[in-house]
């Protein structure tokens, strides 16, 4: 019996040894399972922060290559820019002249109506869409429910009779909107063509004009030149004209670019240790050197659109102005200098090659004034500045061919004496004209002069008195002088001021009186003629 107790108590116990060792195994298996899950963990930790790493590289220096093509970009926008600015005035001698007369005649290309939303008729009503179905079957032969037919069929002979109406009305409508609107076209297109058949005859009537030298169909149609000339992005395109019928000059005032529109970056590069654009400076020795040219450029090109423009050759020669509208930084005030002036005639202007030409010596070679320093907007004095629509002129006559020997200033008529003083100012070498009689605010003649040092307009009155001219005449030509904000006054007669006179004009600054015996040494010495004035001034008493 001990045996046998002793043999199951060691069964138990193997027994619950296995089962230990079963738990002890499952466990580890379990370790085993939790440590390949951590390391299958981490590892797809690091293998998602190394992609993570890389995608970031790879943003970045995506990012880098976006910032520095941009850069790239840029730069690349402001040589453009520059290599437009240096392309003004070679864009001009190519092709042909901006717009003539020919260029400007406008011609009419007929349109066709678009009748399709018209064009087309609704379906006429069918008897099929609307009729009801007959009686079939048993009721048919027994004849059974032909009063309802009857009456169904008399219902929709009312409706398909309605959507008959509705369909003629609608037709009616689309063939009177299809007539209309076939009407308004051929309205429209006999109204633009007579709108193109006045203006090409208006323009017709411009060129018969222009022909004739006629000064507002010669600045119409230089100024339409001038319009149709294309010039970069931030140019002014502003500009004043006046022709001159006497000389066959043409004035021409323009607006010349700021010194802004020569770009102060030379270029852009993008800094990646810094993440930043950072802006190549142009130096301002070079954007002086461009801006410079660019008003060159500018000068020359608007001469030559001019006198490529004049077909007939009416133009003999352009003096031109150039300004550029600005702010003083010393006043706060709108300012516009006048940065560039010449003078050039036909024939010295077409023997230049514009397309071999260094603009700024060509400038130089046309004896114009330049300011010294245009990128400072140093202001210059215009060879000529004023405005000939301030005047009314008259065609000129020549007194000096029809006067005998020694003649009698005071016997002229005033017409006579008048044209006889422009004539002088002529040969003392300014241009002169004389302005209407009517209306013509105190003013005889208009003169002009070239000369650097003496440049701008003089307003000239003649006197033909034969006793003394009253300091009131002086003052009147003070405020014409003022009113026309002319360079001169100058008061001429064949007799005598008094001393008021003289002391008034010498604290006015700008006008010159000429007494007889002045005028009288003045005519013989420029138009070759002896003349008698008039009357001998009274002797003046000496000031106490």
């Amino acid at each position: 019996m001990a045996e046998e107790g002793q043999g199951r108590g060691k069964q138990v116990a193997q027994r619950g040894s296995g089962r230990g060792n079963d738990y002890q195994r499952q466990q580890q298996a379990l370790r085993r399972a939790q440590e390949q899950q951590a390391r299958q963990a981490e590892r797809a930790r690091k293998a998602a922060e190394t992609a993570n790493k890389r995608q970031e590289r790879e943003r970045k220096a995506a990012y880098q290559e976006q910032q520095a093509e941009q850069a790239q970009v840029r730069t690349i926008g402001v040589e453009h820019e520059v290599e437009q600015l240096g392309q003004l005035l070679r864009d001009a001698l190519v092709g042909d002249p901006p717009t003539t007369f020919e260029r400007r005649r406008r011609t009419h290309t007929p349109k066709k109506l678009d009748e399709r939303p018209w064009s087309r008729p609704e379906p006429s009503p069918r008897w099929e869409e609307f009729a009801p179905p007959e009686p079939g079957g048993l009721a048919a032969v027994l004849g059974l429910g032909r009063k309802r037919y009857e009456a169904e069929v008399a219902e929709a002979r009312v409706r398909f009779g309605e959507a008959q109406e509705r369909h003629r009305r609608a037709e009616q409508k689309r063939l009177a909107t299809l007539e209309r609107k076939r009407a308004e076209h051929r309205q429209a297109e006999a109204q633009a063509l007579d709108e193109v058949a006045a203006f090409n005859s208006k323009l017709d009537e411009e060129r018969e004009a222009y022909r004739a030298g006629e000064p507002a169909a010669v600045e119409a149609h230089l100024g339409a030149v001038l319009d149709a000339s294309e010039y970069p992005l931030g140019f002014p395109h502003e500009y004043r004209i006046a022709f001159r019928p006497a000389t066959g000059d043409v004035l021409v005032e323009i607006h010349l670019p700021p010194e802004a529109i020569v770009p102060a970056a030379r270029g852009y590069r993008y800094v990646k240790n810094r993440d930043e654009t950072t802006v190549l400076p142009r130096p301002e020795k070079e954007r002086k050197e461009i801006y410079a040219s660019v008003l060159a450029q500018v000068a020359l090109r608007t001469v030559h659109e001019v006198l490529t423009s004049d077909p007939d050759r009416i133009v003999n020669g352009v003096i031109l102005n150039g300004h550029v509208r600005t702010i003083d930084r010393a006043t706060g005030q709108e300012v516009s200098p006048c940065l560039v002036t010449l003078s050039a005639s036909r024939e010295q202007f077409g023997q230049l090659r514009l397309s071999q030409v260094d603009p700024a010596q060509c400038l130089r070679g046309l004896n114009a004034l330049v300011s010294p320093n245009p990128y400072d907007l140093e202001p210059i004095r215009p060879i000529v500045e004023f405005d000939l629509s301030k005047y009314r002129l008259m065609d000129s006559m020549d007194v000096v061919a029809g006067l005998d020997s020694r003649p009698v200033l005071v016997k002229l008529t005033p017409t006579e004496f008048e044209h006889l003083i422009r004539q002088l100012f002529e040969a003392i070498g300014m241009e002169a004209w004389n302005t209407q009689a009517s209306k013509d605010e105190g003013v005889d003649a208009v003169a002009v002069s070239k000369d650097p040092v003496f440049n701008g307009e003089c307003i000239i009155q003649a006197k033909r008195y034969s006793k003394l001219v009253g300091v009131e005449s002086v003052q009147a030509l003070a405020g014409v002088v003022e009113h026309k904000r002319a360079a001169k006054g100058v008061l001429i007669t064949t007799s005598w001021f008094g001393r008021a006179s003289h002391d008034f004009a010498r604290q006015h600054g700008r006008l010159q009186l000429i007494e007889g015996p002045e005028l009288k040494y003045l005519i013989k010495e420029h138009l070759g003629k002896d003349v008698i004035p008039g009357p001998v001034p009274p002797k003046r008493r000496p000031s106490r």
